[in-house]
């Protein structure tokens, strides 16, 4: 049975031409994903590393490396354009040489594609760190007006695609304060409309509309009332508890005027240890498939990859990132 959510992605990237890197060029997960995308005409990947070593991968698996765009980035011809343009970038903060240095990391070197335009999108993290993927990402590429921070959300899903929710931040802020969670909370609603998931935002704590006391549910309450100034167009209501957001009958009981209670579709979690734990209890208990994290609040799409992910998850988590050019 197929999965209706990613053939609605796959129709919206379909035809246009999308370019994701993959700085990960010899790891045979991405080469394995990246065929499966260009076969199916949904995007144009970008291979980064030794022009030689990838070949002899694809020549290996029985593919030919003329389906591929495969950059080194030690002999990129356009370098000392992109050296000065990551110089201008920094303001100041690295010299030229210093550049030339750190252009040769492929995620700078891939996050350079993207910011100059050479590239739609950037997936990495099959064999890289989270910090290693994301902080490229903040220098050059740098978070939206109006958000101090990229946060990671995951796309949680059931039943081929017809149950699904946003969990965030799952992966990145380890402690974040009101505002903070306030713009998680905006991005999360907009990320849910990518998925065509109606955004109906829970702000969630250990208190439901003030049940509880203490310096953590303050927090959450605080940061719901930034985000509904934020964001008054959207439907976000907090503090609650996760049964509180989750079950009908539950809602009703304990926050009676709220129309997010027991109706929920995306959960903002108070800290990353919370919803750390919270994804996993629901992929390995629930049975939901867990898709990210999908990286928020940026100006162009960078997504992280886990270091577990197998071919699969490279080829859902491009298409993904395909279609959050597209937004």
């Amino acid at each position: 049975m197929k999965n209706d959510l990613f053939e609605g992605l796959k129709a919206k990237i379909a035809g246009k031409n999308m370019k994701i890197v993959f700085p990960e060029g010899v790891e045979p997960r991405i080469i394995g994903a990246a065929h499966r995308l260009q076969v199916e005409e949904l995007i144009t990947p970008i291979l980064l590393g030794n022009v030689d070593d990838i070949s002899t991968i694809l020549r290996d698996r029985g593919l030919q490396s003329s389906l591929f765009t495969i950059i080194d980035p030690a002999n990129y011809d356009k370098f000392d354009d992109m050296v000065a343009s990551f110089v201008e970038r920094r303001a100041g903060k690295v010299t030229e040489e210093k550049a030339r240095d750190i252009l040769l990391d492929v995620n700078y070197f891939g996050t350079m594609l993207v910011y100059m335009g050479l590239a739609d999108g950037l997936v990495s993290g099959a064999v890289h760190s989270t910090a290693d993927t994301v902080r490229p990402a903040l220098q050059i590429i740098k978070t939206k007006p109006g958000i101090s921070r990229t946060s990671g959300a995951f796309l949680m899903v059931r039943a081929y695609g017809k149950e699904k929710y946003i969990f965030s931040d799952c992966a990145i802020n380890i402690e974040p304060g009101s505002q903070e969670l306030a713009e998680i909370a905006v991005d999360s609603a907009d990320t849910a409309k990518l998925f065509d998931i109606d955004p109906r935002v829970a702000m969630l704590s250990f208190s439901t509309n003030g049940s509880g006391a203490s310096d953590n549910v303050t927090k959450v309450a605080d940061a719901t009332k930034i985000a509904k100034e934020l964001r008054p167009d959207l439907d976000i209501d907090g503090e609650m508890q996760f049964d509180a957001a989750f079950v009908p009958e539950v809602g009703r009981l304990k926050f009676p005027d709220s129309k997010v209670a027991g109706n929920a579709t995306v959960f903002v979690f108070p800290d990353l240890q919370s919803g750390n734990i919270g994804y996993k209890i629901a992929q390995r208990l629930g049975g939901f498939e867990a898709i990210g994290p999908i990286l928020q609040g940026l100006n162009k799409p960078v997504s992280d990859l886990s270091r577990g992910s197998n071919e699969e998850d490279v080829y859902k988590l491009s298409i993904i990132t395909a279609a959050q050019a597209l937004m």
